[in-house]
């Protein structure tokens, strides 16, 4: 699937999470900002240059351009035990190969940083991987089962997989507090999963929700978006009983989804 999915998470500088999505050709600017240097990406904290830098859309990756004199930025894959990137003062279009990264910007206190959700890895054809037998064939939902995504894909598929007569899917905050105890996932938040989540639904399984969940933002979109991720995840064995062997051990006392009830916050 091209295009990318941009998602600067609310702090105590910028409320609220903003989410941006880039088709290919398509660019955002990000920094402070000003009238004379207007930016997509707002990142209000003195140490950030006005035009920090830019994110460019291609049709399998994305480049990023940085406009700072003296600073250089990180790309990070935190999927990646550590693995980074290091893109140098005045670089432009730095190719980022990572699925799902984190761009880390240096302050006079701690960081600023957004993720960017990134194009499908395009495979070969495992039959055929020189290609010699014309068109190469393309995986319908290409899914990394080591990236946070589909263990938040799983925590939601899990109480169908435990129960078939679970009706309901997790909320956001059940998600939270059920993969939370990860190690490496101590500090995930609801901002965080709902990200993952519109990543799944409108990149990963392009899912299409009722007409009725249309209005955004709304707790029926929220909710429907869930369920049709949940739905085309088991119908394809996408999500299968043994992968619920990566979702960290459940905390006593934590239960199953009670069915939804109708006008309830989810």
């Amino acid at each position: 699937m091209s295009g990318i999915l941009i998602h600067l998470p609310s702090t105590h500088l910028t409320k609220p999470a903003t989410t941006l999505r880039l088709g290919p050709g398509e660019a955002a600017r990000f920094g402070r900002g000003s009238t004379a240097h207007p930016v997509e990406l707002l990142l209000p904290d003195p140490a950030v240059s006005r035009l920090a830098g830019e994110i460019r859309a291609t049709e399998d990756h994305w480049q990023l351009t940085n406009y700072s004199t003296t600073q250089s930025y990180l790309v990070e894959n935190p999927e990646g035990a550590g693995e980074y990137l290091r893109i140098s003062p005045r670089r432009s279009g730095a190719p980022i190969p990572f699925e799902f990264a984190r761009v880390v910007l240096p302050t006079r206190g701690s960081t600023v940083s957004f993720q960017v959700f990134a194009p499908d890895h395009v495979y070969l054809d495992a039959d055929n991987p020189a290609g010699a037998w014309g068109t190469r064939t393309l995986n319908a939902y290409s899914l990394d089962k080591t990236a946070t995504y589909f263990l938040v894909l799983v925590a939601l598929c899990e109480p169908r997989l435990r129960e078939a007569s679970a009706v309901s899917v997790p909320t956001t905050p059940q998600v939270v507090e059920r993969i939370r105890t990860h190690p490496a996932l101590t500090q995930l938040t609801a901002r965080a999963v709902s990200a993952h989540i519109d990543y799944l639904a409108e990149q990963k399984l392009r899912v299409r929700t009722p007409r009725h969940c249309a209005d955004p933002g709304s707790g029926a979109r929220r909710t429907g978006k869930r369920e049709a991720v949940v739905g085309i995840a088991l119908r394809f064995g996408l999500v299968r009983e043994e992968h619920l062997a990566l979702l960290p051990p459940r905390t006593p006392g934590l239960q199953f989804p009670e069915p939804a009830q109708s006008g309830g916050h989810r």
